[in-house]
């Protein structure tokens, strides 16, 4: 039973700085393109940041660039986001995805999601 499992999600003001957590087990973790998404309050799903299966290759929505980063440790079967410079806007819960591809995550196509993890920026 594959599972995801984010954490690190809170309160935060804006300009702080959080890292989210999404564990993953019951698959071998090192096979699979990972991601993070986010959805705000009436709004849809939108991706975040994308993460390659050994590290290599990273992508970043226009929207985080140079303030969020994405990293996986394959040995702990954990990816992280580093998120910084955090706005009001970013206020959503995030999930974390696992697909085949790096493309395949960045579009969405995530064999498997996480139940995610609240982040809220005040102003």
């Amino acid at each position: 039973q594959v599972q995801l499992v984010e954490s690190g999600g809170g309160l935060v003001q804006a300009g702080g700085s959080l890292r989210l957590s999404c564990a993953a087990s019951g698959l071998t973790f090192s096979s699979y393109a990972m991601g993070w998404f986010r959805q705000a309050p009436g709004k849809e799903r939108e991706f975040v940041a994308a993460i390659s299966r050994i590290g290599i290759s990273t992508s970043y929505a226009d929207s985080v660039k140079g303030r969020f980063t994405i990293s996986r440790d394959n040995a702990k079967n954990t990816v992280y986001l580093r998120m910084n410079s955090l706005k009001p806007e970013d206020t959503a819960v995030f999930y974390c995805a696992a697909a085949y591809s790096l493309p395949a995550v960045r579009a969405g196509g995530g064999d498997y999601w996480g139940q995610g993890t609240q982040v809220t920026v005040s102003s």
